[in-house]
């Protein structure tokens, strides 16, 4: 069996984290079985669909490193959708429906009013061609609803194992609305079909939709996929992931300083029994995949542990791994090894940058502690050595140890109680410079 996958996502918005999991886990699966995964943009909404977002989709798949065998895009294949319509009319599996939404919506109360449960009625398979007659005189245009079995539809599911739906309990789903437009689920197994997907991996929330999906394969005497469906994210406190919480889109987070293999390793792991660890390429990712591993509880997704293994990240790269992405004149691997251990997003090098070659405003709490260090500088350039010789003459001189020795320079020279070990700032830093902010100068 040829192994294809798909990531199907709909161009009215940029992706999200959870989009994002989806289309990982998807491309993860595919090249784990040595196959290949499909883009399909879902772009039939044309009023909401835009080209600004589909392009937006396509550079955050290719910023994660996420490539594509295949683009297609539904908005190309309405003969398909066409062709396929025909085939469920003549077959008696799609029937047309004469309700406006007001009619339908005033049958849904009246069921809920009475305890039923909103389910369609199929009062349209019972018109008669004078009844047809009448709507279509008054213009109205049919919608298609697609005629159920009411009977239990079963699969082997990778995620959730067995699943029974009985779709007694579920309305006729409407296929085509009545300008003429089908609507998500149609185009959606026609082009499973039609771009021979043997697996579709998505979201726990199109579980009945899967059960109707089946069906439409069947109806159409095409070879039903395989299913997985994976828990949605949810926010750090186990609730619906919000925008606060971390559900901003991709192009944000890069923009923020993210690495793609922050995001990576870490939608990799969610909802597994695996600890989360930093990998530094996607090959990593594909040896240690494995979806039986993936868990029906909660995912839950959590911005700031994202922020953290993008630090650890940072803090295994070489300088090699960077240097082309640091718009820095100068910076050398002696400076990226002194502060890397000191980022949280790569931006943060900017700071330090400015602390070695830039202008710091010095803060001086004892003029006359820096005035005495300042005359115990070792002589010559500094090395690695000198920051220790230093500090060990002026806990000679004036008896200051720990942080009262310590912090006094480390404030005047950096003007940051925190940051990379001195002993490395220093030769950064240089004598002229050392001696001016010790002064009390801004350099």
């Amino acid at each position: 069996m040829t192994v294809k996958l798909r990531f199907a996502p709909s161009p009215t918005g940029y992706l999200h984290v959870g989009n994002a999991r989806l289309a990982l886990i998807n491309w993860l699966y595919a090249r784990k079985l040595g196959g290949g995964m499909v883009l399909r943009l879902d772009d039939t909404d044309a009023e909401r669909s835009t080209e600004e977002y589909a392009l937006g989709i396509q550079e955050d798949l290719i910023w994660l490193g996420l490539e594509w065998s295949e683009l297609k895009k539904q908005s190309d294949r309405s003969d398909a959708y066409d062709a396929a319509f025909t085939t469920l009319r003549d077959a008696g599996r799609l029937y047309a429906c004469y309700e406006t939404s007001e009619e339908l919506d005033y049958k849904r109360k009246r069921q809920l009013a009475r305890k039923l449960p909103p389910v369609y009625d199929r009062a349209a398979l019972d018109l008669s061609k004078d009844q047809i007659a009448a709507y279509e005189a008054e213009g109205r245009k049919p919608h298609w609803r697609f005629l159920l079995e009411q009977n239990v539809v079963v699969w082997k599911d990778e995620v959730r194992g067995l699943v029974e739906v009985d779709c007694a309990s579920m309305s006729d789903p409407v296929l085509i609305r009545s300008d003429g437009r089908p609507l998500y689920h149609l185009p959606s197994v026609v082009d499973d079909i039609d771009f021979a997907i043997s697996h579709v991996i998505r979201g726990e929330d199109h579980v009945s939709n899967t059960a109707l999906h089946i069906q439409i394969f069947n109806a159409l005497g095409a070879k039903v996929p395989a299913f997985a469906h994976l828990p949605l994210l949810m926010g750090p406190e186990g609730g619906p992931l919000s925008k606060r919480e971390g559900s901003q889109s991709l192009r944000e987070m890069r923009e923020s300083g993210i690495e793609a293999m922050t995001v990576n390793s870490l939608l990799a792991r969610l909802g597994t029994s695996d600890n989360v660890e930093i990998r530094r390429n996607l090959q990593a990712l594909v040896d240690g995949f494995d979806m039986g591993r993936f868990s029906r509880a909660a995912a839950k997704f959590d911005p700031a542990e994202l922020l953290n293994l993008n630090a650890k990240l940072l803090h295994e790269l070489d300088w090699a791994d960077v240097k082309d992405r640091v718009s820095l004149g100068g910076a050398s691997e002696e400076f990226w090894l002194a502060i890397r251990k000191n980022l949280a997003v790569l931006s943060d090098i900017n700071d330090w940058w400015q602390v070695v070659e830039g202008s710091v405003a010095p803060v001086v709490e004892d003029a006359a502690f820096l005035k005495v260090a300042a005359d115990l500088l070792p002589d010559g350039d500094f090395t690695l050595e000198s920051w220790k010789s230093w500090t060990t003459a002026v806990k000679e001189k004036t008896g200051a140890k720990g942080k009262e020795l310590f912090m006094p320079l480390r404030l005047a020279l950096t003007g940051k109680p925190h940051g990379p070990g001195m002993n490395t700032l220093l030769p950064l830093i240089g004598r002229e410079k050392t001696l001016a902010r010790l002064s009390g100068k801004a350099a």
